[in-house]
């Protein structure tokens, strides 16, 4: 099996470690590192790293001015429990970018958020 391991680049990798947390209803934990975190299912299965802009020289992590954060990019997960993660999404957020609806191509429902450092993020309903 392959899998990869999608990097983002944060200013807090502590708060936004804390924030993915809680919108997939995990236990509290630190990051392993200020600068690197992986957010990980029960599984072991990494679902999210962030890294701290300009932590190390990534030519493409060296500095959030460079480009808009998540431009380009959609973070989207699949979760077992959509219901909840609504409400938890809803607690940490003041709106939604796209209110709960059922997307025609995937048939499965699905809201989308804006992360702390303005990465869209699409949350759907695993069938």
């Amino acid at each position: 099996m392959k899998r990869t391991w999608t990097i983002i680049g944060v200013r807090d990798v502590p708060g936004s470690f804390k924030w993915y947390q809680s919108l997939f209803g995990q236990r509290e934990a630190r990051p392993g590192h200020d600068y690197f975190g992986q957010i990980v299912d029960t599984d072991g299965t990494v679902l999210l790293c962030l890294h701290q802009w300009g932590a190390h020289e990534h030519p493409t992590l060296t500095s959030a001015d460079n480009a808009t954060p998540g431009n380009g990019l959609l973070l989207f997960f699949r979760v077992d429990d959509y219901d909840n993660a609504l409400e938890r999404a809803l607690a940490l957020v003041t709106r939604l970018e796209e209110e709960p609806h059922v997307n025609p191509n995937t048939r499965t429902r699905e809201f989308s958020l804006r992360d702390p450092d303005g990465y869209y993020v699409t949350i759907s309903a695993l069938s």
